[in-house]
């Protein structure tokens, strides 16, 4: 085969297909050996929905790039995909802290030992809430619902746009005032995940939970901020059209696809370690064993 002959559209393509394949080949790696050690099915299942965001982003993408010159319907549904899984991600990541701590994700009892924990609010939520709080039931209560917000807001959300759109009733600025609906909630979302973290650090330490919680907020950052980098490409005119059959916006639509499927190859192998089974494999305990002998 030789790739000097042919054109960048096809050389994109298989590229592309490469990078997919890598993920799922990763992804299906590392869950395999969760199913070969299947030990802790609670914890488990929460960990293999949240490997699988790696490789459903770049299939999403992928087929994204396939129709490179979609409708705004098609790539708005597509978008849904992928930000509707995001926010099962983020309520799985959440039940899976809870089940570290040994805590009741519906009870939100919180232990003697951790109560009375501080919780130190930044800016801009330290505006309407004390910048320190105690912990307690009610504010683990808040915790837990402020993540909970956008796995609701998030499908809601992606229902409404595609059935505006596709009434032809989508202005630009129904457009802007869904994306700050849904930035602000996923905004609030992570930092409730940023807060809990902190108030646990402790207890959580052993389960590696800052690389865990960093594989979903990166995936998250770079979607979303490279988008805004897009956007601002395109308005200044840096990225243009050559194609009469192709505009600016399903170019930079492209472009976003390429680079969410770049990305997630490296986040499949990430999560080789952030998620690995050496916690239900024995191997962990061995190794401490070993340590201490």
């Amino acid at each position: 085969m030789d790739l000097t002959r042919m054109d960048p559209k096809t050389l994109t393509l298989l590229g592309t297909t490469c990078c997919v394949v890598l993920s799922i080949l990763f992804t299906v790696q590392l869950i395999s050996r969760h199913l070969f050690h299947w030990k802790n099915p609670k914890e488990q299942k929460a960990i293999i929905v949240i490997i699988l965001m790696a490789p459903l982003y770049a299939i999403d993408s992928f087929a994204g790039l396939l129709d490179i010159q979609g409708s705004e319907v098609f790539f708005t549904f597509l978008d849904s995909i992928k930000e509707c899984y995001e926010a099962l991600v983020i309520a799985k990541f959440m039940a899976l802290m809870y089940s570290y701590l040994n805590i009741s994700i519906s009870k939100n009892i919180v232990p003697d030992e951790i109560k009375g924990r501080e919780i130190h609010h930044s800016f801009p939520f330290s505006l309407f809430l004390p910048h320190t709080v105690r912990l307690d039931h009610h504010s683990l209560k808040l915790l837990k619902y402020w993540t909970w917000q956008f796995v609701v807001i998030r499908p809601i959300c992606s229902v409404l746009m595609i059935t505006l759109q596709l009434l032809g009733l989508y202005p630009s600025w129904i457009s802007w005032t869904f994306t700050i609906i849904l930035n602000i909630s996923v905004s609030v979302a992570l930092y409730a995940l940023v807060i809990f973290y902190h108030v646990f650090a402790k207890e959580l330490a052993p389960h590696n939970p800052l690389a865990k919680f960093l594989c979903i907020k990166g995936i998250v950052f770079f979607c979303f901020w490279q988008g805004i980098a897009l956007d601002v490409l395109a308005a200044a005119g840096v990225i243009r059209s050559h194609h009469f059959w192709l505009d600016v916006e399903h170019i930079q639509e492209a472009i976003q696809n390429v680079l969410v499927i770049l990305e997630m190859v490296v986040f499949s192998v990430i999560q080789q370690y952030a998620y690995n089974v050496a916690p239900y494999s024995g191997a962990d305990r061995a190794k401490f064993e070993k340590k201490n002998d």
